[in-house]
């Protein structure tokens, strides 16, 4: 039986670990080739990263799964490292159907509960460059490979589907400029076949996570000695399964713009975690600490509606 994604050219920006990896090895799955990107290649660490993973474990994951895995080094902040990665692309591939983008590298330099007057600009400069300017500098090089075809779709990942505070200021700015990143670029592709939208895991059971608790992924549960919320996480592979959905939906342009979560996917789409779960994150918040969760509906993005510019200029951007 045919793959849903078979014959798909996908770029996961950030494929190393995490959220990225279980996105690349899930659109493996579903049969795309997908062209696994990041710092950290085999003996040749990305610097200051003490961690073991690599691209290349990334793509022969991606290749296990029933997908073809292309590791390639690239520092997602060096444009010329981008504008190198896209030729070859269109080289090899002669398109791009799916750009997503998860760069990030940011957990060391993340201090929560630290007020932003105590915040270090050196780490802070470095953070905007690493998950946000790279994401526009991705974009910007990957996208016109899209555009011949007049179709595709752009992933942004960010954390959290609200536009509520999310504990640390640079955290909250990084995490909400890829959202409005995602809408933004929505309205620049309204007039083509082109689809940008944000995406957000759960509690994510990341291999920094289960070291952070001191668990496995097989007594991943024992982390709830630690914290009693990690009982509704999620592994990588469950956000992967919701890039992959998206990507197979013909009617993804619907969702254009917005920001979707893994949990919501999962019950619209069908989609399991690889236990054969769907955790779902505010089920979980709102049963056990009886607080309200602020989801970014539709009534939260009317004042991201129709804007002055637009009324006054409603051919830009010019093709």
């Amino acid at each position: 039986m045919k793959k849903p994604l078979e014959g798909r050219i996908a770029l996961v920006a950030g494929a190393t670990r995490g959220a990225g990896r279980g996105i690349a090895t899930r659109l493996g799955e579903a049969g795309a080739t997908v062209y696994c990107t990041g710092r950290s290649v085999r003996g040749r660490p990305a610097s200051g990263d003490s961690r073991p993973e690599t691209v290349e474990e990334t793509a022969e994951q991606v290749t296990a799964l029933g997908g073809h895995g292309i590791p390639v080094r690239c520092d997602h902040t060096v444009e010329e490292e981008v504008i190198s990665l896209c030729g070859r692309i269109q080289q090899e591939q002669g398109r791009l159907d799916i750009l997503v983008n998860d760069i990030w590298g940011c957990d060391r330099l993340t201090h929560f509960g630290q007020p932003f007057w105590k915040q270090s600009i050196p780490d802070a400069r470095v953070m905007l460059e690493r998950a946000v300017l790279t994401h526009v500098i991705t974009s910007r090089h990957a996208v016109p490979l899209m555009l011949p075809r007049n179709q595709g779709l752009v992933v942004e990942i960010t954390d959290g589907d609200h536009f509520a505070y999310r504990g640390h200021v640079l955290y909250d700015v990084l995490k909400m400029a890829v959202i409005r990143l995602a809408f933004a670029m929505s309205r620049d592709l309204r007039r083509t076949g082109i689809t940008a939208l944000a995406v957000t895991p759960g509690f994510l059971r990341s291999e920094e996570m289960l070291e952070h608790f001191g668990v496995t992924e097989a007594n991943w549960r024992d982390g709830t000695k630690v914290d009693p919320d990690f009982i509704a996480s999620e592994t990588p592979a469950y956000v992967g399964r919701a890039v992959a959905a998206l990507a197979a939906d013909p009617n993804v342009a619907s969702k254009a713009g917005r920001v979707h979560s893994s949990w919501a996917l999962a019950r619209e789409y069908g989609f399991t975690d690889v236990d054969g779960s769907q955790p779902h994150w505010v089920d979980h918040f709102t049963r056990t600490h009886g607080l309200p969760y602020p989801v970014a509906d539709e009534a939260r993005y009317a004042t991201w509606g129709q804007s002055p510019i637009e009324a006054l200029r409603p051919n830009w951007p010019e093709s």
